[in-house]
């Protein structure tokens, strides 16, 4: 289908503020009925790291999600400007959580978070080629962080243990390119 087949009849904004905006809309629905929809838009995209080590080493990120009211371990992340290039806000938000610089960086993907009801692009980076710093977190921000295997990492995911999206898409990317340099050696 190329065509879009929601109609908009108006849309209004219900709240706002320097992260998201929220808005909602009178539509006629693809089978012609009338229905609201309601759309969370971000202003930032999401950023995600997997920092990789030459053995195959990562480092993680636990934290205190609010939205949650749960204890969340995460590839290192946050969000970035949209005017400003991905790649500069992953290097920032890389050696904020964790300390790290990263020498050498490969994108590994582009996704949408949660596009039934929201805008959020994520962007996800494997960074190499490190070199050890002190982490700067933000004030909002209380970090522990664990250096396990990717393999480790891997299996969080598979086991549940690591729920967030950014994380689980990042560390099965990451996987797949970390097996495939192994086995191309």
């Amino acid at each position: 289908m190329t065509k879009n087949p929601w109609v908009v009849k108006s849309t209004e904004k219900k709240y706002k503020n320097a992260w998201i905006e929220v808005n909602e809309f009178n539509v006629i629905n693809p089978s012609g009925k009338p229905g609201i929809y309601g759309t969370v838009s971000f202003k930032n995209l999401a950023i995600g790291i997997i920092p990789l080590d030459t053995n195959g080493f990562t480092w993680l990120v636990g934290q205190w999600r609010f939205p949650l009211d749960a204890y969340s371990w995460e590839i290192p992340e946050g969000g970035g400007p949209l005017h400003q290039d991905p790649l500069t806000s992953a290097k920032r938000e890389l050696k904020e959580e964790t300390g790290l610089i990263a020498h050498s960086w490969t994108e590994l993907s582009r996704l949408h978070t949660s596009n039934s009801v929201c805008d959020e692009l994520g962007i996800l980076y494997l960074a190499h080629t490190l070199e050890y710093g002190t982490a700067e977190p933000e004030e909002t921000e209380l970090l522990d962080i664990k250096k396990v295997h990717l393999n480790d990492a891997f299996e969080m995911v598979m086991k549940g243990e690591i729920t967030d999206s950014l994380s689980q898409i990042g560390i099965l990317k990451a996987k797949i390119w970390y097996d495939n340099k192994i086995n191309t050696r």
